[in-house]
């Protein structure tokens, strides 16, 4: 009988870069203006990033673009989102059928709980000027800060997976 090893050099790492926005703009203006500044067409996609937290399941928008000619692909992702959870009232007192109910925040990289959206643009290895997107992306009125995200730096980089 044959043994077959499996080395982790054996896969690729999947080839992307991510580029975080703080602003208080929602998520669909955002998308219109990075369309219209870096010329794109992200759409919203009608599958949103599903996560796990310990506080219940959640979701994260997320609007996409397909570059069929050369093959990127550009994905704008909620990193916030508010989870709400029921409280069940065990205790029976004078409060007891008031209807109980509790908000909390979940984060798709809980590393950078203060970026707002991530765009993750993949297979784009020497195709875009990193420092021009980021400098276009900046320009737009209501973004408060811009920056690369050093992705050998994220910790749960499995998040990123979608």
């Amino acid at each position: 009988m044959a043994i077959h090893k499996i080395y982790i050099e054996d896969f690729e790492e999947e080839d992307y870069h991510l580029i975080a926005i703080h602003t208080t703009l929602e998520d669909y203006r955002l998308a219109y203006f990075l369309n219209r500044e870096i010329e794109i067409r992200l759409h919203k996609n009608e599958f949103d990033v599903q996560s796990q937290v310990k506080e219940g399941p959640t979701s994260f928008s997320r609007f996409t673009y397909e570059d069929e000619e050369q093959v990127i692909t550009w994905d704008l992702v909620q990193n916030k989102n508010e989870v709400e959870n029921s409280g069940n009232n065990l205790i029976t007192d004078l409060f007891s059928n008031s209807n109980n109910s509790f908000s909390s925040l979940a984060y798709l990289l809980p590393e950078y709980k203060k970026v707002d959206f991530f765009l993750k643009i993949e297979n784009a290895a020497n195709e875009i000027d990193w420092n021009e997107i980021v400098t276009k992306i900046s320009a737009i009125e209501g973004i408060k800060m811009v920056y690369t995200v050093d992705k050998d730096k994220i910790k749960s980089k499995n998040n990123l997976i979608f």
